[in-house]
């Protein structure tokens, strides 16, 4: 069977032979110039652009701790900072459902507490008056739970819903004082 050539009259347009890239370089050209350099957002719920302990002090032993070879005391954090830096640790390193942690280092919401207890932040009171106050905040705005960990678990859960439930719990107890 013969190739058919197509006649000129039947060739097919392009983009660069309608003219519509120079159309579109034109409008683009007559916009306004931004008054300042552009910045890219960054969402605090998106991927973290530093270490999830930023701006705490790294928990370690002081000499007298060498000393008496004794391990060092935790880094002093309110249940409000212990509730910010699990949200971290969570951006950080990823969030998961139906396990406490997995092989790519991702946690749930109580592996998340858990690893910020282990670092050396607060204490086992308060990450406990943390998850106290996860769950006030859980029964107040109608998710009748029985534990923070059923609310991670639950296939509605979002990892923005923990990111939004930590913070809630972090401004009350910030409110609270503790």
């Amino acid at each position: 069977m013969p190739v058919r050539t197509p006649s000129p009259e039947h060739r097919l347009l392009t983009a660069e032979d309608s003219g519509l890239v120079a159309e579109i370089a034109a409008y683009l050209a007559s916009l306004p110039a931004p008054a300042r350099p552009l910045v890219p957002y960054v969402c605090p719920l998106g991927r973290a652009l530093q270490p999830w302990n930023a701006g705490y002090p790294m928990p370690g032993p002081t000499l007298l701790d060498r000393i008496l070879r004794r391990p060092a005391a935790p880094a002093p954090v309110s249940v409000a900072d212990h509730l910010r830096l699990t949200s971290r640790y969570l951006t950080f390193h990823g969030w998961l459902q139906g396990a406490m942690w997995d092989t790519t280092g991702r946690v749930c919401l109580l592996g998340a507490q858990a690893a910020v207890l282990a670092h050396g932040y607060g204490t086992p009171d308060s990450a406990r008056r943390a998850r106290v106050q996860v769950m006030e905040v859980l029964h107040t705005t109608g998710r009748p739970v029985s534990s923070p960990d059923e609310y991670n678990d639950a296939p509605t859960t979002r990892q923005a819903d923990i990111h939004q439930l930590l913070d809630h719990a972090a401004a009350r107890a910030l409110h609270l004082g503790i």
